[in-house]
């Protein structure tokens, strides 16, 4: 290359000098550099020695960008494909996370005792709900009930002027006292009578008259009693008590209104809290476990939760079962009563029921959490002893919120990953982080630990990498 521009150098024509100026005139500085006399060889090597610079900047930024920026994540298919190739686990790469040991959490499957339990959303129903209403017309005097009050059965409840019907009775007791004396002489005429009738001195007509008479007199004076006792109850429902013990609601009618039996909302309505029930209803399929359990005697236990499903308001017994299963849901009523001791429950209240069926001795448990959900149906994640797992697939039986129990599939003593299953496969590497004291910061749940575990194991493999890196460009 040299020996070219020499030769071209050399065959140029020389170019002519220029002309001496005069002696007179003065020497003027040059202020433009002619270009001419530069060789093209450095210009040409000034220009490559910059595209040069250019594309090491250029190389070394990209590089940082590849190193640092979220590109590199463990989804990324650029960063991992290219760390493969290289032979070294580049950040976020598939085949170095896959090689690397994925800190978990792992329970060890236990046996114990497991609640068959139903769960169903169900209604808080009342025994009694009476809208108590007046049997007779008259004026209310006095209510003597507060709205919202507890009533035993028995209690005054409100006061109908009783006047008119205590009038009423006087007169009815007169009467029964006029028709009781008529009746008493009518049968000492009789006895009369029929004392002449045996000596032949009167006619026997006369003594069969006299009875009848005796007769129609015993008549007037039962009536006349049965008025008595119309009148006495009349002002027994002048007093209005309550027909059951429960709360009272809200007052209906104020004192001073003219009331009769025809009333549409009545003077107050009285519901039974002590004890009352909850309807809650449940598939046909599971009603041959509880006749199973139901004809033998055997009394199932219900607990009422609260809506939110946390808070356990009340324990009660199942009561019975509807007579017919409703063909539009495919379920069945039940009923279960609760003493309902702190009043808990409200009529009309939803609450979450939860039924216990059966249960289960020696079964296999692990948390819920264990159990995955796959193309091959309910999995778990079996760790081995040389701290790698393995896919199990298992089936589950019944489930109590925390807890599942395994029909098959598992073993008690077998360990089983609970936390951090989503990096793993089949025979994948795992670490099992110690468990630390729980303090403060301690509180949080096993997703947390875990996720600040990940995210250690991560910034320590950049770490190890950019160490790697910096010998190898050493």
């Amino acid at each position: 290359m040299d020996e070219q521009q020499q030769h071209s150098e050399t065959s140029r024509p020389t170019a002519p000098a220029s002309p001496t100026p005069p002696s007179g005139a003065p020497d003027r500085p040059s202020h433009k550099h002619d270009k001419r006399d530069t060789p093209p060889g450095v210009v040409r090597s000034h220009r490559g020695r910059n595209i040069a610079l250019i594309v090491a900047a250029l190389a070394i930024l990209g590089f940082v960008l590849w190193r640092w920026h979220p590109w590199g994540s463990p989804g990324g298919t650029a960063p991992g494909a290219s760390g493969a190739h290289s032979g070294r686990p580049g950040r976020g790469g598939l085949g170095g996370m896959a090689n690397m040991p994925q800190p978990v959490h792992v329970a060890t499957a236990t046996q114990g005792e497991m609640p068959v339990v139903l769960t169903a959303l169900g209604t808080v129903t009342p025994l009694a709900s009476v809208t108590v209403l007046p049997q007779l017309s008259g004026t209310l005097q006095d209510v003597y009930f507060k709205e919202g009050q507890m009533v035993k059965k028995g209690d005054l409840l409100a006061q109908i002027d009783p006047r008119p019907y205590q009038i009423s009775l006087d007169n009815a007791q007169g009467t029964l006292a006029r028709d009781e004396a008529l009746l008493q002489t009518a049968r000492l005429d009789l006895k009369r009578y029929q004392t002449l009738l045996s000596q032949d001195s009167i006619a026997s007509q006369q003594v069969d008259t006299q009875a009848s008479l005796v007769r129609q007199y015993e008549g007037t004076v039962k009536s006349d009693k049965a008025n008595v006792d119309t009148y006495k109850l009349d002002l027994v429902y002048a007093r209005i008590t309550a027909p059951v013990s429960g709360r009272v609601g809200l007052r209906q009618v104020d004192p001073g209104n003219y009331v009769t039996p025809s009333l549409t909302n009545g003077i107050v309505v009285i519901t039974q809290l002590q004890p009352i029930s909850v309807i809650f209803t449940t598939s046909e399929d599971n009603l041959q476990q509880i006749l199973e359990q139901t004809q033998t005697g055997a009394k199932l236990s219900v607990t009422a939760y609260d809506r939110s499903n946390t808070t356990s308001l009340e324990g009660g017994a199942l009561e019975t079962l509807d007579n017919q299963i409703d063909t539009t849901t495919g379920t069945v009523k039940l009923r279960a009563i609760f003493q309902n001791g702190k009043n808990l429950l409200f009529p009309n209240q939803f609450v979450n029921t939860r039924l216990l069926v059966n249960t289960i001795k020696d079964a296999v448990i692990v948390p819920t959490s264990a159990v995955l959900n796959g193309s091959m149906g309910q999995f778990v994640y079996v760790v081995k002893s040389d701290n790698t797992v393995t896919v199990q697939p298992v089936k589950v039986g019944p489930v109590d919120g925390e807890r599942t129990s395994i029909k098959s599939g598992l073993q008690v003593g077998e360990r089983v990953v609970i936390d951090g299953s989503d990096r793993l496969k089949e025979g994948a590497k795992i670490t099992i982080p110690a468990d630390k004291p729980r303090g403060a910061s301690g509180a949080r749940g096993a997703s947390g630990a875990n996720s600040a575990a990940a995210a250690s194991g991560a910034s320590g493999a950049r770490v190890h990498h950019g160490k790697h890196a910096a010998q190898a460009s050493q």
